[in-house]
């Protein structure tokens, strides 16, 4: 998935091994979609991973959504 366009994530190839992490954390995005598919809801997973708040974990749920409507 391509998160260019999407504000609440970046990727810097020198951090985290490239990956998309949230913005201005260390965090793979990967992880929060691990973890909801392992069963967690957004208000477990932003309380594990403090440095996400809920309202970024939600725009990247909703972006990955739309990204994935329009494909």
């Amino acid at each position: 998935m391509d998160w260019t366009d999407c504000p609440f994530v970046e990727r810097n190839p020198e951090r985290v091994s490239g990956q998309w992490v949230f913005r201005g954390t260390r965090l793979p995005v990967k992880t929060m979609f691990d973890n909801l598919e392992a069963g967690a809801t957004i208000d477990e997973f932003v309380s594990w991973f403090q440095g996400v708040d809920k309202t970024a974990a939600l725009r990247v749920l909703h972006y990955a959504s739309e990204s994935l409507e329009s494909a």
